[in-house]
């Protein structure tokens, strides 16, 4: 499924229309997945749109007068993990939150997205990189920038890094 959703980000996240799921569906066929791939991936992509949906994101800074809303989590609030989520994000996929969250890129609002589409995959615990890709979904479907910095983080595949 993670290579579905990687050709979708790649394709269609750079501001390119997304196709409706029919399309898109052929269009991933076309492109050499498999039947159960696309259809978990195109199941995964509706979730996410309920998701997305869900959720209020606080406004853009630019915009003058603008309110957050009135149910924006508070800058000291404290996530406490379920067990559930403990062992399906992992030690690290927990940190990764983490530290996103405290440099400012993944507010608490999209993380919970990100949380809820974690424990939508099948598999547990969820690979760190997989969850990478979770992360910039959730930012492509909801037109965040979370900066070069965070996706090259984000992009970057530490199993194969040469520590120094």
């Amino acid at each position: 499924m993670y290579q579905v959703l990687v050709y979708v980000y790649e394709n269609y996240g750079g501001g390119a229309e997304t196709p409706d799921r029919h399309r898109l569906g052929m269009r991933l066929s076309s492109a050499g997945f498999e039947r159960d791939e696309i259809q978990q991936a195109l199941h995964w992509l509706d979730g996410l749109d309920s998701a997305a949906h869900a959720i209020c994101i606080a406004p853009k800074h630019d915009v003058p007068h603008a309110a957050a809303p009135v149910w924006a989590a508070s800058p000291d609030s404290l996530r406490i993990y379920s067990p559930l989520e403990m062992a399906h994000l992992g030690r690290e996929g927990i940190a990764c939150l983490k530290f996103l969250e405290d440099a400012g890129a993944l507010s608490a609002e999209l993380r919970e997205v990100v949380i809820d589409r974690a424990l939508a995959a099948s598999e547990s615990p969820i690979d760190l990189e997989d969850l990478k890709i979770i992360i910039m979904m959730v930012y492509w479907r909801v037109d965040a920038n979370p900066g070069l910095l965070v996706l090259d983080e984000l992009s970057d595949d530490t199993r194969h890094r040469i520590a120094h």
